[in-house]
């Protein structure tokens, strides 16, 4: 534990009915004791007359915590005080007098984690929490705080960990009653292993989509519609339309809410090679951004050709056959086609229908919780080739194959914060009768 006690504001700064100051260390109960708030019962709500120095701070509620149990597993409480700024200042100035120091971003989950009672992915978790704008976010924050990330993460330490008892128990322990060829056993855990961590690198763009955006991008001609069709799926004149050919020069990016996820849309300019300097770098700007998307819109007009935009349009992307009132666009391939009608606002429902049934298919539903942020792909990434170096060194240098699932388990390490030497120990003893 921390040998000093910090505060916070743990409602939002400014005039409000409540504001919520929240303290944590091991000068809690002294501390409480000299602002006049004494005789508390831990988790049970409390009115006192708060006050320091002969001055009067407010009538409050507070709340007790006793170590272990509380937020951060240290000593803990809760002033529930009036929202004005002068009680807030009032009460900040007597917690500083009283030795209590302001906290840093982020200390009080900090100490939660450094006590046990909450992992580095459960921590990451409540700033998400925090973050969530959407319900498809916060579902996914809960469920990471819930621990269900760092259960599967669990998971694969334990085959982790049975896979390198094994190893060490042949490097190890040479001369005890250990069968031949032992660590060449660990080959069908590491098999399992490897195949599960794929999958997690393969699906974790998931969970980082959830909590970044969906990005999604409109590209096709110029004059095909396609910021009158970016203001009618933002619902709002965000971008300039007029019938000169290039009027879009930039990337206007709005950020909306479809189906319970955020979503960036994005309007381009219209993919064609131009002399003009300002819009060829507008159409640089256009590809670029089409190559990153995770769904291409090609809005298409009667009479369009396939264009600059056949290159950039993925398996799986929609064309929007736009301006329907004026005629009707060729599929192109396999790509869905859908009609709509700007003008008419024919088609739009149905077009959005179809995006939010195209988000829930990429967002929703995996074996395995979704990876949410890079950090965690790199170190998973990291494993899975250590765990796949291991496994082919496996029938030539056990000892080399030990290596590299130490480095696995340093990778994993790192996302939760949780695995070490005696963890690998425990598991060769428990499993092998050595040394008798």
């Amino acid at each position: 534990m921390a040998d000093d006690t910090i505060f916070a504001l743990a409602t939002p700064p400014g005039r409000g009915a409540i504001a919520v100051v929240r303290l944590s260390g091991p000068a809690v109960e002294s501390t409480l004791a000299d602002l006049g708030a004494t005789r508390l019962k831990p988790r049970m709500a409390s009115v006192r007359d708060l006050s320091h120095g002969g001055e009067h701070i407010d009538q409050a509620l507070v709340l007790r915590f006793v170590a272990p149990n509380s937020y951060t597993g240290e000593d803990s409480a809760e002033l529930h005080l009036h929202g004005g700024r002068a009680v807030v200042e009032a009460a900040s100035r007597a917690l500083i007098a009283l030795g209590v120091r302001p906290a840093e971003p982020g200390e009080f989950t900090r100490r939660a984690f450094q006590n046990g009672r909450m992992d580095l992915a459960q921590a990451e978790a409540v700033a998400d929490l925090i973050d969530a704008e959407t319900t498809a976010q916060a579902k996914q924050a809960l469920g990471q705080l819930d621990g269900r990330l760092s259960e599967t993460y669990a998971g694969f330490r334990r085959e982790l960990l049975h896979a390198l008892a094994l190893v060490e128990a042949e490097i190890d322990f040479p001369d005890e009653e250990v069968p031949d060829n032992l660590a060449r056993t660990a080959g069908p855990a590491l098999d399992r292993l490897a195949d599960d961590l794929r999958r997690a690198v393969e699906t974790g763009r998931r969970g980082e989509r959830v909590r970044d955006g969906y990005r999604i991008v409109l590209i096709g001609e110029t004059n095909a519609g396609k910021s009158s069709l970016f203001n009618a799926l933002v619902s709002r004149e965000a971008a300039i339309v007029t019938p000169i050919a290039g009027t879009t020069r930039d990337v206007l990016d709005a950020e909306l809410v479809i189906g319970g996820y955020t979503v960036t849309l994005s309007d381009t300019a219209g993919l064609r090679d131009s002399d003009d300097p300002v819009e060829a770098e507008g159409v640089r700007r256009a590809r670029m951004r089409a190559q990153q998307a995770d769904l291409r819109l090609w809005v298409r007009a009667p009479g369009d050709p396939a264009g600059a935009a056949a290159e950039y349009a993925r398996p799986g992307d929609l064309v929007v056959a736009n301006k329907s009132d004026l005629g009707s666009v060729e599929p192109v391939g396999d790509l869905e086609l859908l009609s709509v009608s700007t003008t008419r606002a024919e088609g739009l429902s149905a077009l959005h229908n179809w995006i939010e049934t195209r988000l829930a298919r990429d967002l929703s539903g995996s074996d395995f919780p979704a990876i949410t942020r890079e950090r965690h792909r790199l170190r998973l990434t990291e494993a899975l080739a250590a765990v796949e170096a291991a496994r082919q060194a496996l029938d030539v240098a056990p000892e080399m194959a030990g290596d590299d699932l130490r480095r696995a388990a340093d990778a994993l390490s790192r996302v939760t914060g949780a695995i070490g030497v005696e963890d690998i120990l425990g598991q060769v003893f428990a499993t092998f009768c050595i040394g008798k």
